[in-house]
């Protein structure tokens, strides 16, 4: 009896996944032709773009772009970049897509001490709240983050805006 209950518990596991990979969504209600992220073609585009402007401060940067998920796609750490900056980054990207778009420098006024988010910088495995990272909209669609760290805030923002206009993307939805 429970090796006839185990058989067809296997079987309508075995339909379940059949339906799922027969509809082509992997389980997520869209089909993969139907998700809006940056490919690996237009990650490098951005940090080439990113690279030549740093270069022409100069300042040595460190560049990441993420999908909207904030998983890498793309990285490059500049000759002479600061190593401590990687991470820096990487993070300042995730921030940009993991708050649906915020750019990384617009949760600093909220997380300062006595605000509403103080300390929101501590989840999410390390986020940054200071300029460098933004969003990358393209047709209306949040298709991944860039983040940019090795020189002032500023220069970050320079950097990282200017890898995401050579893809004829922007920063923002306005």
């Amino acid at each position: 009896m429970h090796l006839l209950a185990s058989l067809l518990s296997l079987l309508s596991i075995h339909s379940l996944v059949h339906a799922q990979n027969s509809s082509n969504t992997n389980g997520v209600g869209s089909s993969p032709a139907d998700r809006h992220y940056v490919t690996a073609a237009q990650a490098q585009k951005i940090i080439s773009a990113s690279a030549a402007n740093a270069s022409a401060i100069p300042i040595p940067q460190n560049i990441a772009v993420v999908d909207p998920s904030g998983l890498l796609v793309a990285f490059l750490r500049q000759d002479n970049a600061f190593p401590g900056s990687m991470d820096i980054s990487m993070k300042k990207a995730r921030t940009a897509v993991l708050f649906n778009g915020l750019s990384s420098g617009g949760l600093y006024e909220q997380a300062q001490p006595g605000q509403p988010l103080y300390g929101i910088e501590e989840t999410n495995g390390g986020l940054v709240v200071f300029g460098g990272g933004f969003p990358i909209y393209l047709d209306g669609f949040l298709i991944g983050g860039v983040g940019v760290s090795g020189g002032s805030v500023s220069q970050d923002e320079q950097v990282a805006t200017a890898g995401v206009l050579s893809l004829g993307a922007a920063t923002s939805l306005t």
